[in-house]
């Protein structure tokens, strides 16, 4: 039986994470090592000071899972899954469902991104899945199961993950699938800092930012707005160049 490793980086209570193991609860033996609190954007950091507290989270809302949250990072829980938790190595780390796409330089930046990068440097093949924000989860519980299952019969590059991003549409207006989709040169949301001036003469600035509604041709960024499934490679340049082997 497969042994399934599912993580996220909105952390253990996050919707995403509870619909992506029942999504692929049938698919083997799954184990959840997620973040005890929000941790997006993170890429892949890890903790390398201090304390990591396990906790074994009983009330998981998915039956048959065994779950567990850490006081980590993303790249913390697949290293503590591997160490400290499952009796062998995963299979497989599927990661997300994101609550926000993961496209264009937003990969960079994801968590989500960097706990499926971490399974690389492990050997261990990686998907990670993310969706609109704040988005449905009703073309993800059609989909993502058969997606996961064809996308595990591929060969892929011992650098490369699967990135899969679903649209923020509903199911009735879903186009189809694109793949090989590169990602989009820019990020998904355009961040700007307002600034406002406090008394003590410090500065305060919120952070917010627009979606980007045209991308090129080809990219991840542009299948999602026009309702597409976007289904591509995120590769690992240090892997890529052979530094492990």
């Amino acid at each position: 039986m497969m042994r399934i490793l599912v993580t996220n980086d909105d952390g253990i209570s996050s919707v995403g994470l509870i619909e992506l193991a029942k999504a692929v609860k049938d698919m083997g033996e799954v184990w959840v090592v997620a973040p005890a609190t929000q941790c997006s954007a993170m890429s892949q950091r890890i903790s390398v000071f201090g304390e990591i507290i396990l906790k074994r989270e009983t009330d998981f809302p998915v039956e048959g899972v065994r779950a567990y949250s850490i006081t980590g990072t993303p790249a913390d829980c697949v290293k503590v899954a591997i160490m400290n938790v499952m009796p062998e190595a995963p299979d497989v780390v599927f990661s997300g469902i994101n609550n926000g796409y993961n496209v264009g330089i937003d990969i960079m930046y994801s968590g989500t991104i960097g706990a499926a990068k971490e399974a690389l440097v492990r050997g261990i093949p990686a998907i990670a899945f993310s969706n609109t924000m704040n988005g449905s989860f009703d073309i993800i519980r059609e989909k993502l199961a058969d997606i996961a299952k064809d996308l595990l019969t591929r060969p892929i590059e011992k650098y490369a993950l699967w990135n899969v991003n679903f649209p923020g549409c509903a199911p009735g207006e879903l186009k189809g699938i694109l793949e090989d989709r590169r990602p989009e040169g820019r990020s998904y949301y355009e961040t700007e800092y307002v600034p406002t001036e406090n008394p003590d003469g410090t500065i305060t600035l919120a952070v917010t930012g627009d979606p980007v509604l045209k991308a090129g041709e080809g990219s991840d960024t542009l299948a999602v707005v026009n309702n597409y499934i976007s289904i591509g490679k995120v590769r690992s340049g240090v892997l890529e160049d052979g530094v492990f082997e």
